[in-house]
């Protein structure tokens, strides 16, 4: 499955890679990091990440459906953000 991030929408609050570490980390402080291709067996952790992220600056293809984002608070997991900021 394909992740994309909008790094200039990210404000690296770090959710995604507190949810899906082996698909985002952090570099510093404010810089994401992320793998664009990602297995289905991370599928569940990326829905959360996608879910967690505030500013829904992650965009996940599952190629099943167009490409989305999932509305904040899709999933009741408790997280707030992702992560991000910069480049």
């Amino acid at each position: 499955m394909r992740v994309v991030v909008d790094l200039n929408r990210c404000q690296g609050y770090a959710q995604c890679a507190f949810l899906a570490p082996d698909v985002f980390r952090m570099h510093g402080d404010e810089a994401l990091l992320y793998v664009p291709q990602a297995g289905a067996e991370q599928r569940e952790r990326l829905v959360q990440a996608v879910a967690a992220c505030p500013v829904q600056a992650i965009l996940l293809d599952d190629g099943q459906d167009e490409p989305r984002t999932l509305p904040s608070g899709a999933l009741a997991d408790g997280a707030g953000g992702h992560g991000g900021g910069g480049r």
